[in-house]
C-alpha cells in the first residue's frame, strides 16, 4: 500500500480555506487533519502552497484516433496534469467518429495504456445512430455528445426527428454544441458575396453570430424542457444565452446546466487583430460585453462549470487563410493558471474557481468520489504557488502542437504538484511517467 503525506497545505474546498495535513493511501484520501504524524512513502512540505481538488475538464479534443499529427491522448494528458487537470472527458469527433460502442471502447483501451490523467469519453450522436446511442452504459460513460452545428464527418445532427429521439430517449446526460447551421451558412454566403475568399478572421463572430448561438441553444433548452432531458450546453459564448439558464435550483437537481470556456472568459473580438486564427474557435470569441456577461453568469450560478474545449491544430494548419484554418486551440496546460490570474485581478475567488472547475463538474456528471477533497475520495489534488510568476513560451509548452494562444503572457500562479488517483504525476516542472490515470465511474440510477 503506497502512501503520500502532504504537510501544512492551505486547502481550498467546499467554500472554505483551512491549513491542514492530508494523508493519501492506496490512491484514496485516508485522513485530513491539522497534524498527521505517520510514516509515508512520500512527503510533500506544502507550507505556503494552496491545495485544490484536481480540475475535471468536461470538454477536450485529444485527437486520437485519426488526427494524431495534432495531438494524442498521451501528449495532451501530460499537458493536462501539468496544468492541474486530473480528469478529462473527451469528445467523439475523432477519425473515425465515435459513433459505435466498439469505437467508444477502443478509445478507452488507448487511454488505459497511455493517459496520465483520469479519463472518460463521450458517445457520439449522428442523424442515424440512435440505436447505438441507447446502448451506452450510464455507469461507465460520461455522456452523449450532440453537435447541433457543423462538425467533423457525420456528426452534424440537424434532423428534427433525430433530435427529438435523442432528447426523449437518452438514458444519460446529453451535452450539446449549439450553433444554428442555416444561420452560419447564410452569414458566410453574405460575406463571400461581399469579399470573395479574402474574409478576415475579425468577421468570425459575425459569421458564427450571436443569433446562430441563441437560436440553437434556445431550441435545445426547449427540447429538454419538453422531454425532461438531462441537458448540458457547452461553451456558452454570448451574454444573451446566459439568460436561458436559472440559478435558483440546487445544482444536483438541475436538469439543464451550462458551461463556460477559458477562451470566452479571457479573450474578446479586440484580440483577433493580434492573435488571428490562433483564437479562432467555434463558437466564436465575441464582444467584450459577452465576455463580461459570461463571467457574471459564472459568478451568479447560471453557468455551472468552467472547461477548456481544448482542441489543438498544428501551426501550419492555423497559418492558412481564415476560410481554410480550422477552429480550436490548445488550453489544458494553461486553464487553471489563467483562472488564477482572474483571481489575482479580483474577478473571481479561489473558492469559486474550485467550485466551477472541480466540485460542480463532479456533481453535474455524477462522478464517483472525485472533485472534492474528502476522506474516502480519490486523491486527485493540485498544489499551487499563488505567487510564483512564469511566462508562457515555446520552451515550456507541452502540447504536441507546440504553441499556445497564451504565449507571451505572464501568469502569477504556478502549478507545483499534481496528484492523480494518489500518484504524483507532475512535480516542480517535471512530468512523472509510469502511472496511468483511471477510468471515471458515475453514480447514476
Amino acid at each position: 500500500m503506497s502512501s503520500l503525506l502532504i504537510k501544512s497545505a492551505t486547502i481550498v474546498n467546499e467554500n472554505k480555506q483551512f491549513v491542514s495535513d492530508l494523508l493519501v493511501k492506496d490512491g484514496l484520501i485516508e485522513r485530513i487533519d491539522q497534524q498527521i504524524d505517520v510514516h509515508a512513502d512520500q512527503v510533500i512540505n506544502a507550507e505556503g502552497l494552496y491545495l485544490f481538488p484536481g480540475c475535471i475538464d468536461d470538454q477536450v479534443h485529444f485527437r486520437e484516433p485519426g488526427l494524431t499529427h495534432k495531438a494524442d491522448i498521451h501528449s495532451e494528458s501530460r499537458a493536462a496534469v501539468a496544468g492541474g487537470i486530473t480528469s478529462f472527458m473527451e469528445m467523439p469527433n475523432t477519425v473515425p467518429n465515435t459513433l459505435t460502442q466498439e469505437l467508444l471502447e477502443q478509445k478507452y483501451e488507448i487511454a488505459a495504456r497511455n493517459s496520465l490523467a483520469n479519463y472518460s469519453f463521450f458517445m457520439g450522436a449522428s442523424n442515424d445512430n440512435i440505436d447505438e446511442v441507447l446502448k451506452t452504459d450510464t455507469q461507465n460513460v460520461c455522456g452523449v455528445k450532440v453537435f447541433m452545428g457543423s462538425s467533423t464527418g457525420n456528426m452534424l445532427v440537424d434532423n428534427p426527428k433525430t433530435l427529438e429521439g435523442i432528447f426523449s430517449q437518452s438514458p444519460m446526460l446529453v451535452a450539446v454544441h449549439c450553433e444554428d447551421e442555416a444561420t452560419i451558412r447564410r452569414n458566410l454566403e453574405y460575406y463571400k458575396q461581399l469579399l470573395g475568399e479574402d474574409i478576415p478572421v475579425t468577421l468570425h463572430p459575425q459569421i458564427r453570430s450571436e443569433e446562430a448561438c441563441y437560436l440553437s441553444s434556445s431550441m435545445a433548452v426547449g427540447l429538454a424542457k419538453k422531454y425532461n432531458t438531462r441537458l448540458h450546453i457547452l461553451h456558452i459564448s454570448t451574454e444573451k444565452e446566459t439568460h436561458l439558464f436559472e440559478n435558483t435550483t440546487p445544482l444536483k437537481d438541475k436538469r439543464i446546466t451550462a458551461e463556460a470556456c477559458i477562451h470566452h472568459l479571457w479573450f474578446s473580438d479586440e484580440d483577433y487583430q493580434a492573435k488571428g486564427n490562433l483564437i479562432k474557435w467555434n463558437p466564436a470569441v465575441k464582444k467584450a460585453s459577452d465576455r463580461e456577461g459570461i463571467l457574471q453568469a459564472v459568478l451568479d450560478g447560471r453557468i455551472d462549470v468552467i472547461a477548456t474545449d481544448h482542441a489543438p491544430h498544428t501551426l501550419e494548419e492555423k497559418s492558412q487563410s481564415y476560410l481554410k484554418a480550422p477552429s480550436g486551440g490548445p488550453l489544458v496546460q494553461h486553464a487553471l493558471p489563467a483562472m488564477l490570474e482572474l483571481y489575482h485581478q479580483g474577478k473571481i475567488s479561489l473558492e469559486q474557481i474550485t467550485e466551477k472547475m472541480a466540485h460542480n463538474v463532479a456533481t453535474c456528471f455524477q462522478v464517483d468520489r472525485r472533485g472534492f477533497v474528502r476522506e474516502g475520495y480519490w486523491a486527485d489534488l493540485v498544489l499551487v504557488d499563488l505567487n510564483k510568476p512564469w511566462t508562457v513560451n515555446r520552451s515550456n509548452i507541452l502540447y504536441k502542437c507546440g504553441w499556445s494562444p497564451f504565449e507571451g503572457t505572464t501568469l502569477r500562479s504556478s502549478i507545483m504538484h499534481t496528484i492523480v488517483s494518489g500518484n504524483l504525476s507532475y512535480s516542480n516542472g517535471s512530468i512523472i511517467e509510469g502511472k496511468q490515470g483511471k477510468r471515471l465511474k458515475f453514480n447514476r440510477i
